[in-house]
């Protein structure tokens, strides 16, 4: 079995096994999230500042303050059907800024996949005052092979991209949190065959454009854990408003809702379940509109497959243990798009197997490989680290 802790490279001694595996738990998490995802449609996943968070008593032993951190870097390899298979190199250092708050991260990575699609990033995630204050802040650039589906026809494209993110978040309640959201989006795409030298109309607008975003996130969030949850819920909302600066549109607004919820059976046995609603307005850019497989993360389809102004999905998985090390998932979900929630026109199911291995005893994270099989007969496979959701 491969072992993910052999391929990864302290920079600094930690003092004891269980404080080093603390962090190779948490650097796994926050260094694999931004491209475990579906390659984000405008490259915003890579600035997805999920960090896992060590336990506090955990990260008290190595002190508080900045350089009383440590640095992980880990060579991850990944799966998607949207980018193909790769290779993502990241670090990241961690570091506890007070006794009450999770730890906070530096971090950078950079991958390439098999189909020529690479991308580079580097962020940074402070929680403070008591984890009453959450700042990150983010950069990348891109360079991004796949299809767009107009029907059944797939249309290969090539898209790049600067992209700048930052947000602000204040938790009003230890459950409760609320925040503004920033993005800078410099992108140019352009098609990859001959076949199709022009995109459909519906997707004509704004292929080059500079857009810029603002909005509001709320998070209300009651798991009992934020790695592993076995009880509780999260749930997400968000509002953006974008502003295309540079391209033939003028403005433009997006909003979706993620509801999460887990129930535990028994000690080793998890249901866990996601609910998704997306609206966008229809003059909005294709790769920032509402899609199955994209913000929902439902395995089973491209992110540009099921893709149009509004969206809704659903998904349930069963997780069972099978001692301190292996795991196995099934999983299913069905999900449709369409122009309103009255006409959602293009639908579709997928289920599927996966396998955990967990690579830290002390802290629920786990690598993760998934087959799955949807209605139209497409068998994908996913590897990442992490849960799906």
């Amino acid at each position: 079995m491969f072992d993910l802790k052999k391929s990864l490279f302290e920079g600094q001694t930690v003092k004891n096994n269980g404080q080093r595996r603390a962090l190779l738990g948490a650097a796994l998490a926050f260094l694999a999230a931004p491209f475990a995802a579906p390659f984000a449609l405008a490259t915003e996943s890579l600035l997805e500042q999920q960090t896992a968070g060590l336990m506090p008593e955990e990260a008290q032993e190595s002190g508080l303050g900045f350089t009383s951190g440590s640095l992980i870097i880990a060579p991850i390899p990944f799966s998607n059907p949207m980018i193909g298979s790769g290779l993502m190199l990241g670090a990241g250092y961690l570091f506890q800024l007070d006794a009450g708050s999770d730890p906070s991260i530096i971090g950078a990575g950079a991958l390439r996949s098999d189909n020529g699609s690479q991308a580079v990033a580097a962020g940074v995630s402070f929680k403070f005052h008591d984890n009453r204050w959450q700042l990150s802040l983010g950069g990348g650039k891109a360079d991004v092979k796949y299809d767009l589906y107009s029907g059944t026809t797939a249309i290969p494209l090539r898209q790049k991209g600067t992209l700048a993110r930052a947000s602000l978040a204040y938790g009003w309640t230890p459950d409760i949190s609320l925040g503004v959201v920033t993005r800078y989006l410099d992108t140019r795409i352009t098609t990859q065959s001959q076949l199709f030298p022009n995109l459909p109309a519906r997707f004509q607008p704004n292929l080059n454009a500079t857009i810029l975003n603002a909005g509001l996130e709320g998070t209300w969030d009651k798991r009992d854990d934020s790695i592993y949850p076995t009880e509780g819920f999260k749930l997400k909302a968000s509002w953006q408003h974008g502003f295309i600066v540079d391209g033939p549109g003028s403005q433009y607004n997006k909003s979706y809702a993620l509801l999460d919820a887990y129930y535990a059976l028994g000690t080793d046995t998890v249901i866990a379940t996601r609910s998704a609603i997306c609206a966008a307005t229809q003059n909005a850019p294709f790769f920032d509109s509402c899609s199955v497989g994209g913000i929902d993360a439902m395995r089973g389809f491209n992110a540009t497959q099921i893709l149009d102004a509004r969206s809704l999905s659903a998904q349930i998985e069963l997780r069972q243990r099978f001692g301190t090390r292996l795991g196995v998932v099934l999983f299913g979900g069905l999900g449709a798009a369409g122009t309103s929630f009255d006409q959602l026109n293009t639908s579709g199911a997928a289920g599927g197997l996966g396998v955990r291995y967990r690579v830290s005893k002390k802290f629920p994270v786990d690598f993760a490989i998934d087959a799955s099989y949807n209605d139209q007969h497409d068998k994908l496979l996913y590897i990442s680290v992490g849960q799906r959701f």
